[in-house]
């Protein structure tokens, strides 16, 4: 089988999923890049010497290879990238796989802006009978597209699978100590929420009298405000701050915490970062609001979640609630921190998607569809972005 993946550009979250699929099919796997990578994910050590891989195609160096490759590969799987290169492609009935993340992160009000709405149902209506799946990288995507009766029965779970890394027993054990050090990392934006972190620190320290150390890892336009915060609420001893390191380092800090915080909104298409966690055999408490977390936490009670709601106080209340559970309770924090690796150890990584894509791919190109009960490429939930007030 051809395969191609049409994306903006390469990433460690994706290449996990590219070595797979090269594994499986050598050189009948592409992938096209039709971008260069931004300057803050350089920053943050995203980026990968694109020369190491001889599958990865850069569409300003060869774009009629691109277009010959859209139309004489058997499966193409377009993310992230301009829909222009593979409409051709989905207009000749030929089997497309759309990966997306939300397309409303800012609420689906925006849907019903009349030329929006017309241009998403032209966009995505026209292909509800044709061979075009939706992959769905995030809990709420088919919420969105459900508003423009599109791929009708045709959006399976799918998300990002970064890279699982196999620890032993004794890797994943944590040692046991007075005080239990908790993580944070990310970009610290205002949608990722790094202050609802601070605020639920707080209240665990005074309201709970709980002994912690809470490490957050990042910068961005919050981080000043966090350290002011820090300050503030008198959290010194408990609060260290340090700059973005390489992931690698970040996956090193993940396997020594006891608990991971995730606290971003709707905007958090995935979330990346609670696959690695929970791969580390992190104890994981994450908003409801990030997409990743109903697949990977929720579905089979992996990690803790609070509701994500439209008020900080309300969000660092149920956060800290969650934490003290945590903090409190070394059998929950142990029976969570199995349960997290093996949910990304069995189900949820790149392995378990390329095989399962190929053999979806290979049933719909000989007449048969092909679904799982759970996990990448099962029918995907329509699960509503609920915001609470």
């Amino acid at each position: 089988m051809k395969f191609t993946f049409i994306t903006n550009y390469l990433t460690h979250h994706q290449l996990p999923f590219c070595l797979e699929m090269v594994r499986r099919l050598g050189n009948d796997f592409k992938l096209i890049a039709t971008n260069s990578m931004e300057e803050e994910r350089l920053h943050m050590g995203w980026g990968l010497n694109i020369s190491d891989y001889d599958f990865v195609i850069q569409t300003d160096e060869y774009e009629g290879e691109c277009r010959r490759l859209m139309m004489e590969s058997d499966a193409v799987m377009c993310g992230g990238a301009s829909a222009y290169y593979v409409l051709e492609r989905m207009d000749a009935g030929k089997l497309t796989f759309r990966y997306h993340e939300r397309l409303y992160k800012n609420g689906q009000i925006h849907a019903f802006t009349p030329r929006g709405y017309i241009k998403k149902l032209k966009e995505h209506t026209k292909y509800r009978n044709s061979p075009v799946y939706l992959l769905c990288a995030g809990a709420y995507v088919p919420s969105d597209f459900s508003l423009f009766f599109s791929y009708p029965g045709k959006m399976f779970e799918w998300g990002y699978f970064p890279e699982c890394i196999k620890y032993s027993e004794e890797e994943l054990k944590r040692p046991e100590r007075e005080r239990l050090k908790l993580l944070w990392t990310g970009r610290m934006l205002k949608w990722k929420h790094p202050d609802t972190a601070v605020r639920a620190a707080k209240l665990l320290k005074e309201k709970y009298g709980v002994d912690f150390e809470l490490e957050m890892i990042g910068e961005g336009e919050c981080r000043a405000d966090i350290e002011e915060m820090r300050k503030r609420y008198s959290l010194e001893k408990e609060i260290s701050i340090g700059d973005f390191i390489a992931p690698a380092e970040v996956r090193k800090k993940m396997l020594d915490a006891d608990i991971y915080l995730m606290t971003s909104d709707h905007q958090e298409g995935w979330g990346a970062v609670v696959n690695e966690a929970m791969n580390a055999g992190c104890a994981v408490v994450a908003s409801t609001a990030a997409g990743s977390v109903p697949y990977l936490l929720m579905e089979r009670q992996c990690g803790l979640a609070y509701p994500f709601y439209n008020s900080e106080k309300e969000n660092a209340q149920y956060l800290a609630m969650q934490l003290n559970y945590l903090c409190t309770d070394a059998g929950l924090r142990q029976e969570l921190s199995h349960l997290a690796y093996e949910r990304i150890n069995g189900m949820w990584n790149a392995d378990v998607a390329a095989q399962r894509l190929l053999e979806f791919s290979e049933a719909v190109l000989t007449g048969i569809e092909k679904s799982w009960d759970e996990g990448p490429m099962s029918k995907a939930p329509l699960m509503m972005p609920v915001v609470f007030r």
